[in-house]
């Protein structure tokens, strides 16, 4: 990488930090754009789930809450399966974008997946009478939950940042693992929780066309703000590179 010096001795931007400027803007403006269109469909949503959604016959209005614990899991899995992507990107290219892109999605499925820890719980209490079960699908999202709180604990005390990547991205191909396990645990082993709605176990009619119809809104919505919020940390980590470049290129002046 090229430095180039300004008149008053000051080091100019390098064609590597013009670049994360330019794509910070575009990701600005996308997020505008993805924050409007987010509000739109949550308030939306919001509607539909408290004022159209039927009202389960055996669970009551406590149903409500799987409109949103189940699209804030399946974001989760998405946010990690992109971990996982970029991970592998990462190590066979070792390009940086791919670094950031691997780094991002984990914060934000750390997230979702804490979201999905809670508003599981808030079901649980009324309906299995506790607020935690130690049931398969319950332990395995737990276990997911440590494993890319462990990610981000080697990227933060890793010695440098060139391990930082590799060693997370390591760790983020192999967590992944759980994913799938999450997902199957029902299946695999037995338990009190229900079985899966959506995606390939769910049975053909396991909802109401209404429910299911609001549920996939849903879906749609928290699509658009797990998006937004990916987005939003890749700038703010371009500026966190930023911050770091011109730091060290202010010790490097004669």
């Amino acid at each position: 990488m090229v430095r180039t010096q300004r008149a008053n001795g000051i080091p100019s931007a390098t064609p590597g930090a013009l670049a994360r400027v330019r794509a910070a803007s575009g990701r600005q403006g996308l997020g505008s754009y993805l924050v409007a269109v987010g509000g739109a469909l949550m308030l939306a949503d919001l509607y539909l789930i408290f004022m159209v959604a039927p009202t389960d016959s055996v669970l009551g209005h406590v149903q409500r809450v799987f409109y949103f614990h189940v699209p804030i899991a399946i974001m989760s899995f998405l946010a990690f399966f992109v971990v996982f992507l970029a991970s592998l990107v990462y190590l066979i290219r070792r390009g940086t974008r791919w670094d950031s892109v691997a780094h991002s999605a984990a914060e934000v499925g750390v997230i979702f997946v804490t979201l999905a820890l809670l508003t599981g719980t808030l079901w649980a209490r009324p309906v299995w009478n506790t607020w935690w079960a130690w049931e398969p699908r319950l332990t395995t999202t737990l276990i997911l939950w440590l494993i890319y709180v462990a990610y981000l604990m080697v990227r933060a005390y890793a010695p440098n940042r060139a391990r930082a990547a590799v060693y997370s991205a390591v760790v983020g191909i192999i967590g992944f693992v759980d994913v799938p396990i999450v997902y199957y645990s029902v299946q695999w082993w037995r338990g009190i929780h229900p079985a899966p709605v959506v995606g390939p176990l769910a049975a053909p009619d396991a909802l109401d066309r209404t429910m299911l119809a609001i549920l996939l809104f849903s879906l749609a919505t928290f699509a658009v703000l797990f998006l937004y919020l990916l987005l939003q940390r890749m700038s703010l980590r371009d500026t966190e590179d930023q911050v770091i470049e011109l730091r060290f290129s202010l010790r490097l002046r004669p």
